[in-house]
């Protein structure tokens, strides 16, 4: 995974945009996860580019046993700070998981970190080395049907009035520099890969790894009042922003 990928420089921001409350993290990506990975209290639980840690404090609170992997030393040491569960962290990139035996992990969950990852294929290679057999790899990522790098935007119909979704490139793979988080410090920049869907399930398939669900997720936020809210409002549930995918090994 190249290093110019880690939202490590972004630590700080990172670690308070989770802390909100309002993220989509907290309020629809965990729902969703504790729901489908449905914790064993004592299982092995690998959070793979776990950042600060919040989805490895969360899968604790269930009673697994978390080991949490980042690239990025600063997310790894916020993470850290934390002392009210016990979590074994490693500062690692996602495909050397050399600290990790193989068939040693009852379930790995990457929560959208796979776009922002180059060599997705090693790390589909080594998530499945460390699955036991019939473990279970969970995958969340920006949906790659609609949510495209300066590839998808919203438009506007006014005869119609109706907000679509309009993509101007899909199977092609791309890698763009996009900010951080948009609207504040636009000089702070990472790396998005675009993959198609097609590209997930190949990766997969390579290393053994058989799909066995596949969920999409939208958004759970609605528009202010205003003259496009009906619209807005009908769009957002029509295209999801995140796909969800459950593989076994096989």
């Amino acid at each position: 995974m190249n290093k110019s990928t880690s939202w490590g420089k972004v630590a700080r921001w990172y670690n308070e945009l989770l802390k909100n409350g309002n993220s989509y993290q907290q309020t629809l990506i965990l729902p969703n996860l504790i729901r489908l990975l449905q914790i064993k209290k004592g299982e092995l639980v690998l959070d793979l580019a776990c950042g600060q840690g919040f989805f490895a404090r969360e899968f604790a609170k269930l009673g697994a046993k978390v080991i949490g992997v980042d690239i990025s030393s600063e997310l790894i040491d916020i993470a850290k700070n934390n002392k009210n569960y016990i979590i074994e962290y490693h500062v690692s990139p996602a495909d050397k998981l050399t600290f990790l035996q193989n068939e040693s992990i009852d379930k790995t969950i990457i929560v959208l970190a796979l776009q922002n990852i180059q060599n997705v294929n090693d790390v589909v290679k080594e998530a499945n080395r460390v699955l036991k057999q019939n473990g279970k790899l969970f995958i969340v990522i920006n949906h790659p049907c609609f949510r495209i790098p300066k590839e998808s935007s919203w438009g506007w119909d006014d005869k119609l009035k109706i907000q679509y979704r309009r993509l101007d490139s899909y199977l092609s793979e791309s890698k763009e520099i996009i900010q951080m988080h948009p609207g504040n410090k636009p000089w702070e920049k990472t790396i998005s890969f675009h993959r198609p869907l097609q590209f997930y399930f190949k990766a997969l398939s390579k290393n053994n790894l058989l799909v066995s669900r596949l969920e999409e997720w939208n958004s759970n936020r609605i528009s202010e009042l205003g003259p496009k809210k009906e619209a807005e409002d009908a769009a957002r549930k029509e295209f999801p922003l995140f796909l969800f995918l459950e593989a076994f090994k096989q």
